[in-house]
């Protein structure tokens, strides 16, 4: 019975000690992405959950240099002139693209996507709540129920890639 043993423990510790190097490398996964604006990678971004941090550390008017990854949750329907990043827990961020020298595809909703520029906080008088809600196809008794400014969370975007 102790040489069954032994010869188990042998085989069993082969195994354990077996080289690697036999085993196919894995390739990593490349995302391919559609660029938008100025030219970037999506190197060093961080994830919206670490910007919303930052965004709720920040005070109106207050702004940071930033690379993010987020979900776009919406785009505006008559241009692709904005969008609405999800940032996660029920908060979102308006992107607008610098000098309005570019737009994204209107279709994006629900792709991931990069975004390079400025975050900063503001607080958004109503007739541009408005108008923000015109473009993205609300009816006329929604528009008219915005009354009041909005404190958000910002994006002048001046690079944009979106995963493909």
């Amino acid at each position: 019975m102790k040489p069954v043993i032994i010869a188990l423990i042998f085989v069993l510790m082969f195994n354990a000690c077996k080289n690697k190097a036999d085993e196919t490398p894995k390739e990593p996964i490349k995302i391919e992405y559609a660029s938008f604006g100025k030219e970037i990678i999506a190197d060093d971004a961080i994830a919206s959950s670490s910007m919303l941090s930052h965004y709720k550390e920040m005070n109106v008017g207050d702004s940071i240099n930033s690379k993010m990854t987020a979900k776009v949750l919406k785009v505006c329907q008559a241009k692709g002139c904005w969008m609405t990043l999800d940032l996660g827990d029920g908060n979102e961020a308006m992107v607008k693209f610098k000098d309005y020298g570019f737009f994204v595809p209107k279709d994006i909703a629900g792709k991931d996507v990069v975004v390079n520029g400025k975050a900063y906080v503001k607080e958004v008088p109503v007739d541009e709540l408005q108008h923000y809600a015109e473009d993205a196809g609300k009816s006329a008794e929604e528009i008219a129920a915005i009354t009041k400014p909005k404190k958000t969370f910002s994006f002048e975007a001046d690079g944009v890639l979106i995963a493909q």
